[in-house]
């Protein structure tokens, strides 16, 4: 696991569209930053973050789910890797790691971005980086959930359309906000398990304003059910060789 790890890290590091990607989405940061720069108040760089950061799990985050969990559909190289030997398990492990791990320096380095270019436009706010950092945490967090349930269509129907569209939905909270209103008329009480209800509560419980331990466990067990489901699909696909 650790090899395809290591593969997958230096295939996308090489992967000359990534940078185009991210260095054009940067730009067009910059210049929706430049147009709301006239209404600049003092708190524009956190209240900002917040509605400008909402975009960055279906836009940075769909980037990278399609990268790192859909481009071995396109290339069949899924068959090719269980053909070798490797576990199907290990391999839906290896994909959510690596996912993690490039969506953890994205969401690292935008805050940091994010104020830069605010105080560059002449809105500076002090304390603001923890509050920026805050809401980078809670769209984080809900990336690797997003991608944890779209992983099951992946490896479900290993069909990369279906597992895309999936993950957009997620991504905009169309199937998120469905089911939340589903479930405040019929359980109410489920509302605050799912993923959007969970990382509120981390990231409250980051910021001091909450519990943190139980919210981490039952973020850890939403993502190790939905790995678990993955697996599952993955090991009652046939697949031809």
């Amino acid at each position: 696991m650790l090899r395809l790890i290591r593969g997958e890290v230096y295939r996308l590091l090489r992967k000359k569209s990534m940078y185009v990607f991210f260095g054009a989405s940067a730009v067009g940061y910059f210049l929706i930053a430049f147009v709301r720069s006239g209404g600049f108040r003092a708190e524009s760089v956190a209240s900002d973050a917040a509605s400008l950061f909402m975009f960055l799990p279906p836009v940075a985050g769909g980037f990278l789910f399609s990268a790192v969990c859909t481009d071995d559909l396109n290339a069949k190289n899924l068959i090719a890797l269980v053909g070798f030997g490797l576990g199907k398990a290990k391999i839906v492990l290896a994909k959510l790691i690596i996912f993690v791990l490039f969506n953890a320096a994205i969401y690292a380095l935008a805050p940091v971005f994010h104020c830069a270019v605010y105080a560059l436009l002449g809105s500076r706010m002090p304390g603001a980086m923890a509050t920026v950092y805050a809401v980078s945490f809670n769209y984080f967090l809900l990336t690797v959930a997003y991608a944890a349930v779209s992983g099951v269509a992946v490896y479900g129907l290993q069909r990369a359309t279906f597992a895309i569209v999936l993950y957009i939905l997620l991504s905009f909270n169309v199937i998120s906000g469905l089911l939340a209103a589903a479930l405040r008329t019929f359980a109410p009480g489920l509302t605050g398990y799912l993923a959007s209800g969970i990382a509120g509560r981390i990231v409250a419980g980051v910021m001091g304003g909450g519990p943190i331990a139980g919210p981490f466990v039952e973020y850890a067990a939403y993502l190790a059910i939905m790995t678990t489901l993955s697996v599952a699909a993955f090991r009652r696909k046939e697949m031809e060789f």
